[in-house]
């Protein structure tokens, strides 16, 4: 296949100009004349050079990788079917579709991105975090820049000590049932040869404490009600959280809040001027 420059130039453009900085969850500014977003902020959304950007709605450059392109339809909200004409566009074969695909829905994406002074991240079904708000990042670490099966936190649970550090320790035992638990489900859900399925044979050939519990044959362990968790900045919170479900995606947008007056929501207000910068000092240290 090959690149329909006129095509894609003409599609990215439309796009960019058919969106507004309310709409991805930026300010819109003053004596702002432009119709939809500037070239420079659909280069920040996408993570790549203005300049890079401009060349392809010129008609110019190198030919967009695969991944790029992934970048360039989260960054522009764009549905699944303008997704896959991006790719054919750019002379790639759509991505395939289904639980294991991490595009993220416009629709999820329009709450997410009004969510800037919340607690919330965006995760699919395996737990791998694909986005965090500015004080999600704040609560618990930057969850995102996870590679291969550690993106997961059931995988983290039973191969990395650190994974566990942010819970209160008598929820140890229960959160490893629950892990295990939600990945047998899933993996018969998704069936063999699925993530699923491939995530448990990799913790079955790491993990001592996971093929106990997988043993256990257990299913329909639900997380508590009250999250807890400690916090190196701020201590002891228990949290709730609400849920949105994009049943398309497999994708889940949590929210975490606490109870109005009690010592956890105190000490969330004080993480959220704290902000995610000194987290990573202190989750370093």
């Amino acid at each position: 296949m090959t690149v329909d420059r006129v095509g894609l130039a003409g599609f990215l453009r439309h796009r960019r100009e058919s969106l507004q900085p309310e709409d991805v969850g930026l300010p819109r500014g003053r004596r702002r004349r432009a119709a939809g977003l500037r070239r420079e902020e659909v280069a920040l959304l996408c993570h790549m050079s203005t300049d890079y950007y401009m060349q392809l709605e010129r008609e110019r450059g190198p030919r967009p990788s695969e991944q790029m392109l992934a970048s360039i339809a989260q960054g522009l909200h764009l549905s699944l079917d303008e997704r896959d004409h991006l790719f054919r566009l750019a002379g790639y074969n759509a991505p395939p579709r289904g639980p294991a695909d991490e595009h993220i829905s416009p629709g999820l994406l329009r709450v997410f991105d009004r969510l800037t002074d919340t607690f919330a991240e965006i995760v699919t079904e395996l737990g791998e975090t694909l986005r965090q708000t500015r004080l999600g990042v704040a609560l618990t670490g930057d969850l995102t820049a996870y590679r291969g099966p550690a993106r997961s936190i059931g995988y983290r649970w039973f191969t990395d000590p650190a994974a566990r550090w942010l819970y209160a320790p008598e929820d140890h035992p229960f959160l490893s049932r629950m892990f295990a638990a939600s990945l047998r489900q899933l993996a018969t859900l998704r069936g063999p040869g699925s993530r699923a399925a491939q995530l448990a044979d990799r913790l079955l050939a790491r993990s001592e404490e996971f093929r106990v519990v997988w043993n256990d044959h257990e299913v329909g362990v639900h997380p508590h009600d009250v999250k807890r968790l400690v916090h190196p900045e701020v201590g002891a919170l228990e949290l709730h959280c609400q849920s949105l479900v994009d049943p398309d995606q497999s994708h889940h947008l949590f929210v975490y809040t606490a109870v109005p007056g009690t010592e956890s929501y105190k000490r969330l207000q004080l993480l959220s001027a704290v902000g995610p910068e000194r987290f990573a000092a202190s989750s370093r240290d």
